[in-house]
């Protein structure tokens, strides 16, 4: 499948491109990759700290849970800004200020004394060095392709789950074998030694090569133009459209599914009788069928319609969470961690590529960054909703109703995007 990709972006018949040489894209897609994997892995290993916080400083949950809160609602900020400085300086000279300050914060984090310290640390530092992950890969991978948009981004985006499986069992490791503050310095040197050389190698877009999306000299047939660059959105007209409210909720839902998912489903199976160890195993699962299904999935959308493919994932993970409403066995929760981790890691590449087709690319940084609005608060509702509703009732049963639910409303709002050529109104 690979050679097919490169020869896809680098000598089709009719593409005026230099035969046997690797289309420089690709080269930025396996930076994308690095840092998407190095970053993410990092943000997500916060849980694996989370009980060496909580005792060493003899915090209660509420304010240890409050360093991500807080990490979360900063990254907002940051997510936009990034955005605009990468359209406007492009990734490189921002991504190695990212790769600067985490390995920075990191640093730091392991020597802090107090809380307040951590907030600094921590929730701004690192906000400030990872905070626009999502938004620099994605659009940077988005100015790189046109015929395998939804399958860069979809290797690209592989890079979330990738990370939390090679970095938290790690720093697990770490922790035990050394401590938290051990495992801190370490992640710090693993950002600034990975992220750093894969910045270096980052190019804003093909135009810098000389050259088209796919490969194409940039003196090519207009044939391998981007359709909606012709028809670019100012940010004014963006957050106007009706297209941008729509993938506004689409994402907020998703998110508020997916953290639900990701923060309670050990719980809940703990909760049932199965041991911590095989709970921790579900999550492994759901987040190992997700690496694969960016890929396969994003592969797929280059060549069907890619609302058609959203619409049936986002009424997938209505279905998933259905399922998890009734499991109560040890197989029951594979079964979901296999079917939500198709839904959850196929969901992301055609949705990210209608972004692109619908708004084309000049702002696309700043674009997924606003965008990533939704994201983060849908992160901070489904996280905190759903533990507030245990609480009220003693249950999750609502919670995950509600999971499928709103994911029925993200399949309405993805029916309801159209593309420049099909009118936006």
């Amino acid at each position: 499948m690979l050679f097919s990709l490169f020869n896809d972006g680098m000598g089709n018949k009719g593409t005026p491109t230099l035969r046997g040489r690797l289309f420089y894209g690709w080269v930025v897609v396996a930076s994308c990759l690095l840092i998407a994997t190095t970053l993410f892995g990092i943000r997500f290993s916060f849980g694996v700290f989370f009980k060496s916080l909580e005792s060493e400083f003899d915090w209660t949950r509420a304010a240890t849970s409050a360093l991500f809160s807080l990490y979360m609602i900063l990254c907002i900020v940051v997510a936009i800004l990034g955005g605009w400085a990468s359209d406007k300086y492009g990734p490189k000279r921002v991504v190695l200020a990212m790769g600067a300050i985490t390995g920075l914060s990191l640093l730091l984090t392991g020597q802090a004394e107090s809380i307040w310290q951590l907030y600094f640390t921590y929730s701004f530092l690192l906000a400030l060095g990872t905070g626009c992950t999502y938004t620099i890969v994605m659009s940077t991978g988005s100015r790189w392709f046109l015929r395998n948009r939804a399958t860069v981004l979809g290797i690209i985006g592989a890079g979330a789950g990738l990370g939390t499986m090679l970095i938290a069992p790690v720093t697990a490791w770490l922790i035990s074998a050394y401590d938290g503050r051990s495992a801190y310095l370490a992640l710090g040197i693993v950002a600034w030694v990975i992220i750093t050389p894969s910045a270096l190698l980052l190019k804003k877009d093909p135009q810098e090569i000389g050259a088209q999306p796919d490969g194409g000299p940039i003196s090519a047939a207009s044939g391998l133009a981007e359709p909606a660059d012709t028809e670019e959105f100012s940010i004014t007209e963006f957050l106007k459209s009706r297209s941008f409210w729509l993938f506004l909720i689409t994402w907020l839902a998703y998110s508020f599914c997916l953290h639900m998912v990701m923060t309670h489903i050990v719980p809940r199976a703990e909760d049932l009788g199965i041991a911590p160890v095989q709970a921790a195993a579900i999550l492994s699962v759901l987040t190992a069928v997700s690496v694969p299904s960016r890929i396969l999935i994003g592969r797929v959308s280059d060549r069907v319609n890619k609302r058609v493919i959203s619409i049936v994932l986002a009424l997938l993970h209505t279905v998933a969470m259905l399922w998890l409403m009734s499991c109560t066995q040890l197989w029951m929760f594979f079964l979901f961690a296999v079917i939500y981790g198709l839904a959850y890691g196929g969901l992301d590449p055609p949705v990210i590529a209608l972004v692109a087709e619908i708004f084309g690319l000049r702002r696309i940084g700043v674009i997924i960054g606003i965008l990533g609005v939704g994201w983060n608060l849908g992160a901070a509702m489904g996280s905190y909703l759903s533990g507030l509703i245990f609480d009220l009732t003693g249950s999750y049963q609502f919670a995950f109703l509600s999971g499928a639910l709103i994911m029925v409303l993200a399949a309405v709002c993805i029916y309801g995007l159209r593309t420049p050529q099909q009118g936006e109104s």
